[in-house]
């Protein structure tokens, strides 16, 4: 731009030149014209010689011009002037010899119309001269506002460039960031694949997404196996009831066979039947609670989830003295999720519950239509609650507050991102030797939250 500057500068300075020129060319007709006018009307003859003096000027001055008429008015009309002026200088210095001379009035008209065209000439270069200026002008008035409009579109170019392979890939991964925030580890779809250092850091991300989905899934096993170890007690004692029936059932029947009814023996043999059911249900369940699996979401009852989550529990709760209240809506739908990531999310909360209650209490179950986005679910105990300062830290992986061997820090962790994972979010309320509240929010439409 300061070089295009600088070349209209230098072009008008040169058309201001040659403009001084033309007008230098004028006066000096106009100055012939004055004395020519001398000697028509009082026959000066010394205005014929400044007459000459000036035309010669003239000649001069249209010689070093003769390009630029050319290029104003063409060829042809450059000659035509050139030959009016030197037939207007001939008959001049014809009547400028110092002789006696006499001039016709045929010969007077004859010099005052070439004297008019050659001034109407110059005048007309001299007019196309200063209208071709004050356009150069106009336009290098222009010039900037040209420039502007060319650096506005370029700008704008730059930002749509800049958007498409800066922004746009930063705000997916700012958006991807937000989704991990909520338990969704799916990695960044980003179609580009070059060697820029956004696709390398996208690259980095979605490896680190895929790190983070498998550590967790490690996670949620880790903490199954811990889980498992907190109620083997329990399942144990469970187990041991049905296998004592068991044997002492057949050790009667063993004993009493020669003395039993058909009737009788058969009813002891349904009785080793169902508990060896019972014991086999009981088995069952703790497999497919420890079983590694990868998620698969289906529609499901939460009343259904809820009662075979509390089986699991069962004997540990009527081991504390704990009672349990299951208060379930009957009008909630069907939710959107993995069978065995809700069991261990409740699972979680459940154990804690009975864990904060040791010498008894109550566990209430309810669940409701929260808002027209959400279900909830309320896992309420009557324990020992939870001290204020610890309640930010309480789903911070390994933080806890129990005594050695009696938890490992990973419950709610899991519970956490587990229920992110279906779209949903958790709540806590306590309150010191009153209880504690988990609240867990389920999307009703969780299909559409976990495509998303």
């Amino acid at each position: 731009m300061t070089l295009f500057d600088w070349w209209t500068i230098v072009s008008i300075h040169q058309k201001l030149t040659i403009s001084e020129y033309f007008e230098d060319m004028f006066n000096n007709i106009l100055e012939a014209r004055r004395y020519e006018k001398n000697f028509l009307f009082y026959h000066d003859q010394n205005g014929l010689k400044e007459n000459v003096v000036y035309i010669n000027k003239v000649f001069e001055i249209s010689d070093n011009l003769k390009e630029n008429i050319i290029e104003i008015v063409g060829k042809e009309d450059q000659l035509q002037f050139q030959n009016k002026l030197k037939n207007y200088k001939e008959m001049i210095e014809s009547f400028s010899s110092g002789k006696e001379f006499s001039i016709t009035e045929a010969q007077a008209e004859i010099i005052r119309s070439l004297g008019k065209d050659i001034v109407d000439f110059s005048e007309s270069l001299l007019k196309i001269k200063r209208t071709r200026i004050h356009h150069a002008l106009t336009q290098m008035l222009l010039l900037p506002f040209a420039f502007l409009g060319i650096f506005i579109l370029l700008s704008l170019l730059i930002a749509q460039l800049l958007f498409k392979r800066i922004m746009k890939p930063l705000s997916l991964i700012r958006r991807t960031i937000d989704n991990v925030a909520r338990g969704n580890l799916s990695p960044i779809n980003y179609e580009e694949d070059g060697k820029d250092e956004i696709s390398k850091l996208i690259y980095a991300f979605n490896r680190m997404a895929n790190e983070l989905e498998s550590k967790q899934d490690q996670l949620v096993q880790s903490r199954k196996i811990a889980a498992i170890g907190t109620f083997t007690a329990g399942i144990a004692h469970e187990l041991n009831n049905p296998i004592n029936n068991i044997y002492l059932t057949a050790e009667t029947l063993l004993d009493d066979y020669e003395d039993l009814s058909k009737p009788e023996g058969k009813e002891l043999v349904l009785d080793v039947l169902n508990q060896a059911e019972r014991a086999a249900g009981i088995i069952k369940n703790l497999l497919d609670f420890s079983r590694s699996e990868t998620s698969f979401f289906t529609d499901l009852q939460l009343s259904g989830v809820i009662e075979k989550t509390l089986k699991l529990v069962k004997n540990q709760t009527l081991l504390s003295n704990i009672q349990v209240n299951v208060d379930l809506s009957t009008d909630i739908p069907l939710i959107y999720g993995n069978m065995r990531n809700l069991e261990q999310i409740f699972l979680n909360l459940l154990i804690n519950a009975i864990q904060a209650m040791p010498s008894g209490g109550t566990i209430t179950i309810k669940s409701f239509r929260e808002s027209n986005q959400y279900l909830r679910i309320d896992i309420q105990d009557t324990g020992v609650g939870i001290n204020p300062e610890n309640l930010e830290h309480i789903f911070e992986p390994f933080y806890t507050t129990k005594g050695v061997g009696q938890g490992t820090g990973l419950g709610l962790a899991v519970t956490y991102a587990l229920v992110k994972k279906h779209g949903g979010y958790v709540e806590v309320q306590s309150k010191i030797n009153s209880g504690t509240t988990f609240s867990i929010y389920l999307p009703i439409d969780g299909r559409r939250e976990k495509q998303q």
